[in-house]
């Protein structure tokens, strides 16, 4: 399974990732090599700057990243390449440290995931996603349909149960969350799941109230498992710009996320909140999606995401 599924990550998924962040007007679309083609160049930097700036990169990072190819200018000379190669270097710089896969610890039985972020960025779909990819790699697994409000939000999870052969845990729609969790997590335990994946409804992170209520169901798992949750995973929609930046922000601040799932790159052009999130909060990026196909979730690799903005062939 390791192997197929790295063929399919040099392969088939970076293929679709570059078409799908190379779509209609990327931020880098157009020669690089043409761009730079006098070097690093006042007039080069400003273009894309300019670029930077439209793809939702933000002013912080666009700044970073221009006066860090600045103080390559005279090492880079005119050349092109070196130019390519200079921006290939800062974006690395930007993204290796967050390229830090998921680790299921077998010494958490179960591994309890828990899943937030705001309405629409497509959480209970990744779920789905990381419920068939974490089964491939041999793990049990077991949902918790913990969205108790919205309409046909646990149907719609067991849907992908369904799908995915997974065992969905759940209660009558309008539920306490957190007791639906407790449950569940008992449930896992009682049968020995490697894994719980945990459903949360959608909330904007300016609702004190919601937050609050995340804030009650990591409370009610860590009385079950102190060392509960292992993972808090937060879905990011790309399509959203800097609003997904400040979402990120407050849900760290909350809940102390520990790792992120980028969405609907297929929905956009761009891909630069990418760049910013890295850069503002410097947490781990375990997954990248790009449309909505079981297959369509992978593990972010800094090097094949850099390749497919910038429109290089997988290394």
């Amino acid at each position: 399974m390791a192997a197929e599924s790295e063929a399919r990550k040099g392969n088939g998924f970076f293929a679709k990732l570059k078409s799908r962040l190379n779509r209609g007007k990327s931020w880098l679309t157009g020669d690089l090599f043409g761009l730079f083609g006098k070097g690093l160049d006042e007039e080069s930097l400003e273009e894309l700057e300019e670029r930077l700036l439209t793809a939702d990169v933000g002013v912080e990072v666009t700044d970073w990243l221009i006066e860090r190819l600045r103080k390559t200018r005279a090492s880079a000379g005119d050349s092109a390449e070196a130019a390519v190669g200079a921006l290939r270097d800062g974006l690395k710089e930007l993204l290796g440290p967050v390229e830090v896969p998921l680790r299921i610890d077998p010494a958490h039985k179960p591994f309890v995931i828990l899943v937030v972020g705001v309405n629409g960025t497509g959480k209970t779909t990744t779920i789905g996603k990381l419920a068939h990819r974490l089964k491939n790699e041999g793990h049990s697994v077991m949902l918790a349909a913990g969205d108790t409000f919205r309409a046909a939000a646990v149907e719609q999870l067991q849907e992908w149960g369904a799908r995915t052969k997974t065992e969905v845990v759940a209660q009558a729609p309008g539920a306490d969350p957190a007791a639906v969790l407790h449950d569940a997590f008992a449930a896992a335990r009682a049968r020995g799941v490697d894994v719980l994946l945990a459903d949360t409804a959608g909330r904007l992170h300016t609702s004190a109230g919601l937050m609050d209520e995340l804030q009650k169901i990591k409370r009610v798992v860590g009385r079950a498992d102190p060392s509960a949750p292992h993972e808090v995973l937060l879905i990011v929609d790309a399509s959203q710009g800097q609003n997904a930046l400040t979402q990120a922000k407050e849900f760290h601040q909350r809940l102390g996320v520990t790792g992120l799932a980028i969405t609907k790159l297929d929905g956009t052009a761009k891909g630069g909140i990418v760049l910013a999130i890295a850069k503002k909060l410097a947490v781990p990026v375990r997954y990248v999606a790009v449309g909505e196909s079981v297959d369509d979730l992978d593990g972010f690799v800094a090097d094949q995401f850099i390749s497919a903005l910038i429109g290089e062939q997988a290394g």
